[in-house]
């Protein structure tokens, strides 16, 4: 699902005009990308929360030529669903086995 798709599902389930719910959904990017770039955690009631998470500086060898490189430090952004919906997950993928 992308963007447009995204807002169309919630303009049918709000009633909105697609205006109000691009302003909205433009509007909650930019708080997520404000606190997650203040290494805030956001929990989404329901959904699950989105962490910050600092990466150290590490050392790999490149398998085919052995040659060592240097990975600097960097911040990602991990997900961790909430239960209702780690459940559902679980539920259909055991109706597919």
């Amino acid at each position: 699902m992308d963007y447009k798709e995204f807002a169309e599902k919630l303009q049918e389930r709000t009633g909105r005009d697609a205006a109000y719910v691009d302003r909205v959904m433009t509007a909650m990017a930019s708080v997520f990308k404000e606190q997650c770039s203040d290494m805030d955690t956001i929990s989404v009631q329901g959904f699950g929360s989105f962490e910050p998470k600092k990466k150290l500086e590490r050392e790999v060898v490149n398998p085919v030529t052995g040659a060592r490189m240097l990975i600097p430090p960097k911040i990602v952004l991990g997900f961790k669903p909430a239960t209702g919906i780690k459940n559902r997950i679980k539920e259909l993928a055991q109706n597919e086995q």
